[in-house]
């Protein structure tokens, strides 16, 4: 059906397995394309599909079976479209009320990206609230009001969270005085397990195998949990927060090997982590490696790229050695932005709306193209599935072609 759905659309070097960013940060939940390799774009900038407007939020598209998913705010309603990906036409949608309000003045729809699995979609709202939607029609097929249920206070920016799917359940980063991180099944929204009593920070947990053993991590605001998740119960956990209460932990947890990597900003930094038997050792730690604010840094060939710095001070943009901490290069004043690594090249997407493609080496900053293809500012990550960039702002949603080079 898909196959058919995209004859004579999608480039034939790419395969429809291609065709899916089901969550945050791709199907690894590592900023790393499935995309085997990404072209030069010419000097007028990548080819523009579509755009249409869209509400307010952060919250990322998610791309699955041949539709594009976008959570946003319009008025006063969090609504979720399934979106037609050739043509940004929305396929259905579905809505809930909500009274958000953000203390700060910023904006005030949705901040987690949706996250897709086993023939559902699942958002975590502003406030809370956590539903499971049929991606195939669109109905609601359960919802749970987190905040209200486990106590959970609002926070500096609402709930950033997105969920994670590992089999048949869903893990959230609940961060409620009852329940901070909490499980619930796939299937009905019933609670599975709840664990710790953390603070629910803005970073999304990630499934990995440690120690051969299979394990979810999450980086709460206190710090790394790593936890079964057959039963919930916390294998182990190393602290890694501010001494400030104004400061947040948002970045993903990387998962390299046996070795983690944790950074955060606010005078905190980074961290790699080596997990033994029974605990995780520092490798290293750095106030001044590669202290990543929101985004989350990509690892390729025994260095991390990323952005470092606080994001309102003008972040530079690095390149570090993974097992020393070693900063190889630096573009400083690069400002704010998301990258995401396609082969052994980065796809930056600026927080001003510029998108630059350069090369991941250790060696130096070698930009090969820049082009603007969005205005205002652009926080949310985007999307790349089959040759197509799906990236928003504040106000609106770019469909852009980033094919392959041609084989030789």
């Amino acid at each position: 059906m898909l196959a058919a759905l995209m004859a004579g659309v999608l480039p034939s070097a790419q395969q429809d397995t291609d065709y899916a960013w089901p969550h945050l940060l791709g199907p690894r939940r590592d900023g790393t394309a499935p995309t085997t390799r990404v072209a030069v774009w010419p000097p007028g900038g990548p080819q523009v599909l579509w755009r249409r407007s869209v509400g307010e939020g952060f919250a990322g598209p998610a791309v699955a079976a041949g539709q594009l998913l976008l959570f946003h705010r319009v008025d006063n309603n969090e609504v979720l479209e399934s979106l037609d990906p050739t043509t940004g036409q929305a396929t259905w949608s579905t809505a809930y009320t909500t009274n958000y309000r953000d203390d700060f003045g910023f904006d005030e729809g949705p901040r987690a990206t949706p996250t897709v699995a086993q023939g559902r979609v699942f958002t975590l709202g502003a406030q809370g609230e956590l539903q499971a939607i049929n991606l195939a029609t669109g109905k609601r097929l359960w919802s749970v009001g987190t905040h209200a249920r486990f106590g959970v206070r609002k926070g500096f920016f609402g709930a950033a969270s997105a969920p994670l799917a590992d089999g048949d359940q869903i893990m959230v980063n609940v961060g409620g005085r009852d329940a901070g991180i909490v499980a619930f099944d796939a299937a009905s929204g019933d609670v599975l397990w709840t664990a710790t009593n953390h603070e629910a920070s803005y970073s999304t947990p990630v499934a990995a195998n440690l120690g051969g053993r299979h394990s979810a991590l999450f980086f709460t605001r206190n710090g790394l949990v790593e936890i079964d998740p057959a039963t919930g119960q916390v294998r182990t956990d190393y602290p890694w927060r501010s001494r400030s209460r104004s400061s947040v932990n948002a970045a993903t947890p990387l998962v390299i090997g046996e070795r983690v990597y944790l950074s955060a900003s606010y005078g905190t930094g980074a961290v790699l982590l080596e997990r033994g038997d029974t605990a995780f050792t520092p490798v290293w730690s750095s106030d001044d490696a590669l202290t990543n604010h929101y985004a989350t840094s990509v690892h390729h060939r025994g260095y991390l790229y990323g952005f470092h710095g606080r994001q309102e001070y003008g972040q530079s943009l690095r390149s570090v050695e993974l097992s020393t901490g070693r900063l190889a290069w630096e573009v400083e004043r690069f400002g704010a932005g998301t990258l995401l690594l396609v082969d052994d090249r980065l796809l930056i997407l600026r927080e001003g709306g510029e998108l630059v493609l350069t090369e991941a080496t250790p060696e130096a900053f070698r930009p090969l193209a820049t082009a603007r293809i969005l205005d205002g500012m652009v926080r949310a990550y985007p999307a790349l599935a089959n040759g197509r960039l799906f990236a928003r702002s504040g106000s609106e949603l770019i469909a852009v072609a980033i094919p392959p080079p041609p084989s030789n």
